[in-house]
């Protein structure tokens, strides 16, 4: 094992053990909630089910339980409340999430299944290219490529909706801050809740009405970003162009041993997949602390 796979689970461990405190001990539990969510958290790692985080074999040096639970009640523990809440605290702490950047992005990455799957939850939607079934993660990534905040939907969810929803719980951003989006993001509501947050949502729009009841009912924010594409477009364009950063988060994200790959057989039904997308982004900004520590950041 790499130093860096090595460094990257200590930081995920170290980040459990200490999250776990704040919540307390579970009384008269076997199996602790840190260890129910090590345990998962090491599973995901090696995109392998959970009866194979069972098996003591699977286990080494690096990580290794002295008693493991069995595979029900693995099952159960880690749909519990408790857990559900362990786990967000680390994402939470690792992934950074009340530091925001002054430039930002809203993107999605399709999460798709078989056309054959018996997944009821899983719905179809448009891709690149066409149709598919499957999921989506919507997600509001920073320019540092952190991922703060996140929501995993059906694919026939719209980007507009879930990303006012993810507006909404935003910490407070920089003094006019810019957040990028491509066109599919171009919505009033989008505009006024990021204002609200000292966000300035900037898409290519995909109109651009001069009829005046439609201007007034567009909102200052979306008039102002309008009035850009309208008398300075070159500037418009050249600042746009700094959304392509965002498909440095999604290559970043699955492009390591561990990272968030097509989705495996056994995660389907959307509270399982909202749990293994979870699961993999704590990883993920994990090896991106690791990494900031070894170039001597803070």
């Amino acid at each position: 094992m790499d130093r860096d796979r090595e460094r990257t689970w200590k930081a995920v461990r170290a980040s459990i053990i200490r999250q776990a405190r704040t919540l307390g001990r579970l009384v008269r539990a076997t199996y602790s909630d840190a260890l129910i969510v090590s345990i998962y958290l090491w599973s995901v790692w090696h995109d392998r089910t959970l009866s194979w985080a069972c098996n003591r074999h699977n286990y080494g040096k690096l990580f290794r339980p002295r008693r493991l639970p069995s595979v029900s009640q693995l099952s159960r523990r880690i749909r519990t409340e408790r857990c559900r809440r362990l786990l967000e605290k680390v994402h939470e702490e690792v992934g950074d999430i009340k530091r925001p950047t002054s430039i930002s992005y809203f993107d999605g990455k399709p999460l798709v299944v078989g056309v054959a799957s018996k997944d009821s939850e899983a719905r179809r939607g448009h891709v690149m290219g066409g149709f598919a079934k499957g999921y989506k993660l919507h997600v509001w990534a920073t320019e540092d490529r952190r991922i703060p905040l996140w929501s995993v939907q059906s694919l026939n969810r719209g980007e507009q909706p879930v990303a006012c929803l993810l507006a909404r719980h935003l910490p407070m951003l920089p003094e006019r801050s810019l957040v990028l989006a491509d066109s599919a993001y171009d919505s009033h509501e989008l505009y006024r809740t990021l204002a609200t947050r000292n966000g300035m949502l900037l898409v290519k729009p995909r109109g651009y009405s001069k009829h005046p009841v439609t201007r007034r009912q567009m909102g200052p924010v979306r008039r102002e970003a309008i009035a850009v594409w309208e008398r300075r477009p070159h500037l418009a364009h050249y600042v746009y162009k700094g959304r392509i950063a965002v498909e440095g988060v999604f290559s970043n994200l699955t492009s390591f041993a561990g990272g968030l790959g097509p989705l495996p057989a056994w995660v389907r039904t959307l509270p399982r997949v909202r749990r293994w997308v979870g699961a993999k982004i704590i990883l993920y900004h994990a090896r991106l602390l690791v990494r900031k520590q070894q170039r001597g950041g803070v």
